[in-house]
């Protein structure tokens, strides 16, 4: 018999086909095959909220060979990704290629692996219409408020901007988070630190507290230098010292979430970065000595169930490599949080033997990086607890208290191999020296040290990421196109690490917070998610969940419209210290497609645009000494133009040495990572020079 099998991505066809035999032929949908119309709404609202699917353009081709390939089989079996947008491309498909869809013939793969495979080829199943209708109903709720909302903002702000049911609640908290920095009004407070030595170790102890307990704070310089002054002379002696134990325990294998997070903290990858890299280690890697593979199980998941043949692996591995002792004294099960999705297991390797040492040759610089993150969590995941001894010492001077703690590892556990990242710097313990009650310590130094209170941090990607998981915001899947379309339509920027809102994204949040506050709810929010995992699992009717979403949002739509009637919201400008040099005033800083320029404010007078200066760049032209900027292409590729333009056409990906190319004369720049080439694409030194800087990275 033959047999059609239809994967989403073509990346897959090479893993899975090897895997069956020849009687399968593997072909991709290449993703979403049917959609709504961009053209229009695609909704009937009054017939249930009936979606318009219509076959997507680009795939009309596509489809005709599907259709051919399924007409010439004797079964077809659907094996999109295994989750809900998954579950509905495979319901498009059944429905353009006529299946009947109570056959089983919905098969799913949780890796992509011999075992993976065989696994879902013989357990095919109906396709499942609440998860379906699950899927259908995030997209008509986004369909409702998008198109409804986007083309509200034109017409309040300006044009080319987007509302999201979920992104403006994640704009919403970046936002409120700028606020309380705004508000936030520093405080000055003072700390008193001994610096004491017991023998010849040195550490330092805290001031806690006086005679009338602790000293919950010492508001100024007046207070410490008085504190200071009572000290002085005063004997430091060991009055209490406990001594404990306690266990760390490893975090959990990753999820959707947690990889997003640890990804960026450890690696510096955006969350769009770690899930494009996920997919293609999901989909199969060409391994050396064993072919194409899934290195990953499938990274969009919930859970933090593993599977017991995985355990089993993993302890081997951990028994053979660490020793016995490195495994717990039972096995350890991470309970997956309250309403998370718990369809598939955590991720994890398909192949625990396959360390990523022993196959970084077969995977790019960044699909290792990842690998070995995914690797690592996992083994440490199933390791012992790292077992520490503490100690606590409580130090008398005079009627003042003062406490150091710090410990020592008595077994390394699982930080043999991983340690956690961290989102905020955590105080360091040091270790101590040996002590007895009694002691009477020697003071090598006294000191206050002013302090002021921090205002909240603004988000970065992670803590983002972690504070919409946490409140139930959209899901892990959706979070790395929720900061892609925030970044992209300009309404936050990246501050080194930090997400920060700007003008715009201001002004847009506050507009939908004013007249839809409601709607963009945290728990709002939170709970419509809740609502689509029931209706995913059986328990609520799509059309209902809309109808009632429909009644407050149409009432606030209508009360928006007839409020700001004719009214515009004007985005305030950010004026910069550059004078224009046509008509004096101060330019103010604008926003394109292409990134941020200077402008005039008096346009359309003035006419004036500069780009926005860049860090002082001393190299001049070498072309004509003029003055270098950074500027932007079409493409929004960054290179260096001079000031003199178009004067002087001197252009560059990067900034000039000062230094010419031995071979043919051009210019020597500093590409990334401070690398040396010639700027001549045909310069035979460029080649060779490129081959150098890469087996060096290598």
């Amino acid at each position: 018999m033959s047999k059609l099998l239809i994967v989403e991505s073509p990346t897959k066809v090479k893993s899975i086909k090897k895997y069956l035999g020849s009687e399968y032929t593997v072909m991709a949908s290449q993703g979403h095959i049917r959609d709504l119309p961009k053209s229009k709404f695609g909704i009937d609202v009054n017939k249930g909220f009936r979606p318009e699917y219509i076959n997507m353009a680009d795939k009309k081709d596509l489809i005709k060979s599907l259709k051919a390939a399924a007409a010439e089989s004797d079964e077809v079996f659907l094996a999109t990704d295994p989750d809900r947008e998954g579950e509905a491309i495979s319901w498009h498909l059944a429905q353009i290629l006529a299946l009947d869809l109570n056959a089983a013939n919905r098969v799913t793969f949780n890796e992509i692996t011999k075992s993976g495979v065989e696994a879902g080829i013989v357990a095919p199943r109906k396709i499942d219409m609440d998860l379906v209708d699950a899927q259908q109903a995030r997209r008509v709720l986004d369909r409702i408020v998008g198109y409804k909302l986007s083309p509200f903002l034109w017409k309040k702000v300006k044009s080319g901007l987007s509302a999201g049911r979920v992104q403006t609640v994640a704009l919403r908290l970046i936002v409120e988070r700028e606020k309380e920095i705004e508000k936030f009004k520093e405080q000055e407070y003072w700390t008193v630190d001994a610096k004491l030595a017991a023998g010849r170790k040195s550490f330092i102890a805290k001031l806690y507290g006086d005679k009338n307990g602790k000293i919950d704070l010492i508001p100024d310089k007046e207070a410490a230098d008085q504190i200071l002054q009572n000290l002085e002379n005063a004997v430091y002696t060991v009055s209490s010292i406990k001594k404990g134990k306690r266990n760390r325990q490893p975090a959990p294998p990753f999820n959707t979430s947690t990889l997003q997070q640890e990804a960026s903290r450890k690696l510096g990858f955006t969350a769009q970065r770690t899930m494009r890299i996920a997919q293609q280690l999901y989909e199969g890697v060409d391994v050396q000595g064993h072919g194409t593979m899934g290195l990953i199980t499938y990274m969009r998941t919930d859970s933090l169930r593993i599977s017991e043949e995985a355990r089993s692996a993993g302890n081997k591995f951990i028994a053979d490599t660490y020793g016995n002792k490195y495994l717990p004294s039972s096995p350890r099960y991470y309970k997956t949080k309250s309403g998370a999705q718990d369809a598939h297991e955590a991720i994890r390797p398909t192949v625990v033997d396959l360390k990523p040492d022993d196959i970084k040759g077969s995977l790019t610089t960044e699909q290792y990086k990842l690998y070995k993150l995914i690797w690592e969590r996992f083994i440490a995941s199933l390791m012992a607890a790292c077992v520490q001894d503490t100690v606590n010492v409580d130090i008398t001077a005079n009627d003042y208290l003062f406490k150091a703690s710090g410990y020592s590892v008595r077994f390394d556990g699982y930080t043999a191999l991983y340690i956690e990242g961290k989102d905020e710097e955590e105080e360091q313990e040091s270790s101590l020296p040996d002590m007895n009650v009694g002691d009477v310590l020697k003071l090598r130094d006294l000191t206050g040290n002013q302090h002021f209170t921090q205002p909240p941090a603004r988000y970065t990607e992670p803590t983002l990421i972690k504070a919409l998981d946490e409140n139930g915001i959209g899901r892990p899947s959706t979070y790395a196109p929720i900061l892609s379309n925030i970044l992209g339509r300009d309404y936050i920027e990246r501050v080194k690490k930090f997400l920060k809102p700007t003008e715009l994204g201001k002004v847009v949040s506050d507009l939908m917070v004013e007249y839809f506050n409601k709607i963009f709810e945290i728990k709002f929010t939170a709970g419509l998610e809740e609502q689509l995992d029931k209706i995913g699992a059986g328990e609520l009717q799509w059309t209902n969940t809309i109808e009632e979403f429909c009644k407050d949002f149409n009432t606030l739509y209508t009360k928006a419209e007839s409020s700001l009637n004719g009214k515009k919201v004007k985005v305030p400008d950010i004026e910069s210290d550059v004078i224009c040099d046509k008509c004096g005033r101060k330019m103010v800083v604008k926003s394109s497609r292409y990134g941020k320029f200077l402008a005039c404010p008096g346009y359309p007078e003035c006419k004036n645009t500069k780009p926005v200066p860049e860090d002082e760049i001393t190299q001049p032209c070498p072309k004509c000494g003029g003055k270098l900027v950074k500027r932007l292409s079409k493409k929004g590729n960054k290179f260096y133009g001079c000031s003199n333009y178009p004067k002087c056409d001197f252009a560059s990906p990067g900034i000039p040495t000062g230094d010419v190319c031995k071979e043919c004369g051009s210019y020597i720049i500093n590409g990334m990572k401070g690398k040396k080439y010639c700027m001549n694409s045909e310069c035979p030194s460029r080649a060779k020079t490129k081959k150098e800087n890469k087996n060096e990275t290598n």
